[in-house]
């Protein structure tokens, strides 16, 4: 299976534009996307082999990437 990043607007391409009006009018929600982001090329540095780490802490981002996108989908839900 190829490794390939998950970027917010292709997990939720429905939500294009809103994420990126969010991305530039919420704080907050800014804040989260970097630090999604960022989770996310972690991960994917792992997985590819540029940086080595334990088990336990890949699963510990990943399952922090999940919340984030979970926290994430909720602001996009929620905002009209």
């Amino acid at each position: 299976m190829p490794l390939s990043h998950h970027p917010l607007v292709h997990e939720f391409p429905e939500y294009k534009d809103k994420i990126h009006a969010l991305k530039s009018s919420n704080q907050f929600f800014h804040n989260l996307m970097e630090r999604y982001e960022a989770v996310d090329k972690e991960i994917f540095r792992i997985e590819s082999g540029e940086q080595p780490t334990s088990d336990d802490y890949v699963n510990h981002l990943g399952k922090e990437r999940l919340n984030l996108k979970d926290g994430l989908r909720r602001i996009i839900i929620n905002n009209k």
